[in-house]
């Protein structure tokens, strides 16, 4: 039986001054391919590009899209003008993202979007976010970036029952975080599948049937040191693409 293939979506890095190469690399956290691999799938890294024939085809020829994290999505592409708290954004990024996401969706693959990658699920399906995790209402905001080890935990995580991952995460998990960003309208069609403490959107999920799942804490930190329960979330993921 051949291993499913997963395409994991790249990230822009900029080069050092004075390197050769010079512009820009193309990469990925070895994390997201050590927790791939370790479920039994095939990690294969999708470029960021304007050319929309490139990214349909390699998401066709994949069972299943990882979302990664990375720099914030433009706020313009969920209808709002930026505040003072909006970072950096990568508009070829936030494209590349969109087209990879809307076409695994339309293809049935299954889709786990990792820390950026819960927000772009959800603004490509017309959710929207907080630009800024202080910017929400009500009780006070925990620091969702952390400064410790990138496996560290640092809060915990309510789940729900109706959650896919709460046969393996159980009614609480500790996580570990490194966003300042959050989900704030969950986009039609998805659910809120978990939250941490004060309110901020920890995990959304596809109401269909399919994997269709963000997270908004970094598992694969996680999994790459050793942690069996977050290495379970990549498990089973790629199974769900191993029956595509």
């Amino acid at each position: 039986m051949s291993k499913p293939i997963v395409g994991i979506m790249g990230n822009f890095q900029s080069e050092e001054a004075g390197r050769p190469e010079g512009g820009q690399r193309l990469n990925v956290s070895n994390a997201y391919v050590v927790s791939v691999i370790r479920a039994g799938g095939v990690p294969l890294v999708i470029p960021l590009t304007w050319n929309d024939e490139v990214v349909v085809t390699a998401v066709q020829a994949m069972d299943g899209l990882i979302v990664t994290g990375g720099v914030d999505v433009n706020p313009l592409e969920y209808g709002e003008e930026p505040t003072l708290k909006q970072g950096f954004f990568c508009a070829e990024r936030d494209h590349t993202d969109f087209c990879a996401i809307r076409n695994a969706s339309r293809l049935h693959r299954p889709i786990l979007g990792i820390c950026r990658g819960i927000q772009a699920l959800n603004v490509a399906f017309g959710g929207t976010l907080y630009q800024d995790v202080s910017l929400k209402s009500g009780s006070p905001a925990l620091k969702h970036f952390q400064e410790a080890a990138p496996n560290a935990p640092c809060h915990t995580v309510h789940v729900r029952a109706e959650s896919c991952l709460h046969s393996l995460l159980g009614d609480t998990v500790r996580v570990n975080s490194f966003h300042h960003q959050a989900v704030h309208r969950v986009a039609a069609g998805f659910r809120i599948s978990a939250t941490a403490t004060d309110g901020i959107i920890e995990e959304i999920e596809q109401e269909s049937n399919e994997f269709v799942v963000g997270i908004q804490w970094h598992p694969e930190l996680m999994a790459a040191y050793g942690d069996r329960t977050m290495q379970g979330i990549f498990d089973l993921f790629v199974n769900a693409c191993a029956k595509k």
